[in-house]
């Protein structure tokens, strides 16, 4: 690697260092929900973009995140989270054409049945 790219790899290091665990959650958490949304068709282009199976593996993924995440983050900001994630279980199971049984669906194993 060249000194700059080496440079501009430990400021990245140096800034995520500074950043608190609740934040750094929290971030990749919406990405992810936001990911999810889209796969689910909850974006303006749904027809192009949706993709249940991508979005099976974001959610059940966000699922597992936020449920190991929740005591270490307090309830505060994982009941945010949460209701994040209950909203792309719920789009999931409304765009499925042949829907999960109850406790089947994406995630449901982390957060139990979503209805």
């Amino acid at each position: 690697m060249t000194d700059s790219l080496d440079d501009a790899l430990a400021d990245i290091e140096r800034d995520i260092s500074d950043v608190p665990a609740v934040e750094l959650i929290q971030t990749v958490s919406v990405h992810l929900l936001s990911a999810a949304a889209v796969k689910c068709g909850l974006s303006e282009n749904p027809k192009d973009e949706i993709d249940l199976s991508e979005a099976r593996k974001i959610i059940t993924a966000l699922a597992g995140l936020i449920t190991a995440a929740a005591p270490e983050i307090g309830d505060h900001h994982a009941r945010v989270l949460r209701d994040g994630l209950r909203s792309v279980q719920l789009a999931f199971r409304e765009a499925s054409t042949f829907p999960d049984a109850p406790g089947q669906g994406p995630g449901e194993k982390y957060t139990g049945p979503v209805t």
